[in-house]
């Protein structure tokens, strides 16, 4: 496979176009950004831990049904994945309170919720993101009725797998985002990346910020959360 021009790069990725016109290449970067792009910066090694947690956390949840647009590892920072167009939903689902849920709600971080909570946002950097309900989702014509139940039905399989896999190595999921995308035959796959960047992730135990928090909210150790998280993810021991 021959890598050819960029066709995108955003906050944390950059996108190429290969000789196969159905493929495309993702290479993952060290930039940080946090609150829609106001705050910006570096983690050292983001990119190749992000690449990498992903593509497990793609095959796992292939491996039990889910489709997604992952097809191949090249390298610690590269990935051949399936060409889609993105559907413009950013999907959150929540199994705690914490970040702007609990700011936007007046409640404390930290309440375990009875049953996952599903959010949408219109995916528009321009406008900040704003949630939104199915109602509007239609009405803009982001997605269609069948699309967005398919999507909802897949972001709560999807939590519950990855809730039971960090749980296996000592880790709450509190949150995370997810994207689809729609290939040429318009059936929806997993696209995006999941990661510290787009997961909320704490220790079970102590409840340490595992995930991109640190970097948003000044906490320090930035890097060494990400690393911990891959270490548990490869069980290596440090």
């Amino acid at each position: 496979m021959i890598k050819q021009q960029m066709l995108y790069e955003g906050k944390a990725k950059k996108v190429y176009a290969t000789d196969n016109p159905s493929l495309l290449i993702v290479e993952y970067k060290d930039d940080a950004t946090a609150f829609n792009g106001l705050k910006k910066g570096s983690i050292q090694g983001k990119g190749s831990i992000n690449n990498r947690m992903t593509n497990r956390m793609m095959s796992m949840l292939a491996s039990h049904g889910i489709p997604t647009h992952f097809v191949e590892e090249l390298s610690e920072r590269q990935t051949v994945v399936k060409k889609v167009s993105i559907v413009p939903l950013e999907v959150i689902v929540r199994n705690i309170s914490a970040g702007s849920f609990a700011q936007r709600y007046g409640v404390e971080e930290g309440i375990v919720f009875d049953q996952p909570t599903l959010e949408f946002s219109y995916k528009n950097d321009a406008l900040g993101d704003p949630l939104l309900n199915r109602y509007h989702a239609l009405a803009l014509h982001l997605a269609t009725a069948e699309e967005i139940d398919t999507i909802s039905q897949l972001a709560l399989q999807i939590n519950q797998l990855l809730k039971d896999f960090f749980a296996s190595i000592h880790i709450d999921l509190v949150d995370f985002k997810l994207e689809f995308g729609r290939l040429a035959d318009g059936s929806i796959v997993l696209a995006d990346e999941i990661s510290p960047d787009t997961c909320r992730l704490w220790d079970k135990s102590t409840h340490e910020k595992l995930d991109k928090d640190r970097f948003r909210r000044d906490l320090g150790g930035v890097e060494e959360a990400y690393q911990e998280i891959m270490h548990r993810l490869l069980g290596e021991s440090k």
